[in-house]
């Protein structure tokens, strides 16, 4: 059985309130979106078989306006042969035919006005229906946006993540650790430079040692002579 039982229900459904009390929200905007395309249809296809009734009506107007002209035609020859009886009777002929013209005219009056109710409920029911749409495609962002906070949540609390954490930091020590190497290297590097530069300079160092004890027994010498 349908949401909707009329065109009319429709339109003046609120959709907000469906969509409330629902289970499930998503499968009820489903359901009213494809009942509004039905009810579109069968609204379009009575709205074409009122065109069609319309045309029809028309056409049976005009023989009956060529059968009122032909029996008037025949009451006027009737008339020109002194023929009254047969005049007047072509005239009864002539006025059935526009009484039911009038008939068919009135009827086509009140397929105007069907054919008017119909266009304007197509209308509405179009705009109702791209309201659903837009409401079915903010419900489907919305049930997106709920379902991957629900799977990021899920995936947070779950040990993968603790163990992916895990081999994070494992990974880093060994950086870390390779980092060291590399910095261990380079003092390594700077003492040996170092050593090197400290030999020369105590080489220099004992020249001037070695100067000053020359001078010291020359002085010496000189003295004692």
């Amino acid at each position: 059985m349908g949401i909707f039982s009329r065109t009319r229900d429709i339109i003046a459904a609120n959709f907000t309130d469906l969509l409330e009390r629902a289970e499930d929200p998503a499968k009820m905007i489903r359901m009213i979106i494809m009942e509004m395309e039905e009810t579109l249809v069968e609204v379009r296809a009575s709205a074409a078989r009122t065109i069609a009734d319309q045309k029809e009506m028309s056409r049976h107007v005009a023989k009956l306006e060529r059968l009122q002209a032909d029996w008037a035609d025949k009451a006027q020859l009737a008339l020109s042969k002194d023929r009254e009886d047969l005049a007047r009777a072509a005239l009864v002929e002539k006025k059935k035919a526009g009484d039911m013209a009038d008939q068919l005219k009135a009827e086509i009056a009140v397929l105007d006005d069907s054919l008017r109710a119909y266009e304007a409920d197509i209308d509405k029911l179009q705009t109702r229906l791209r309201e659903a749409r837009s409401r079915q495609g903010a419900i489907a962002a919305r049930l997106e946006s709920a379902e991957n906070r629900v799977k990021l949540r899920t995936l947070l609390a779950s040990e993968r993540v603790d163990e992916a954490m895990a081999r994070f930091d494992a990974l880093e020590r060994r950086v870390d650790y390779a980092e060291g190497r590399a910095d261990a290297l380079s003092l390594a590097d700077g003492n040996s430079k170092a050593g090197l530069a400290d030999e020369i300079a105590a080489l220099a160092s004992a020249d001037k040692v070695d100067e000053e004890l020359e001078a010291m027994k020359a002085a010496l010498k000189s003295k004692e002579g």
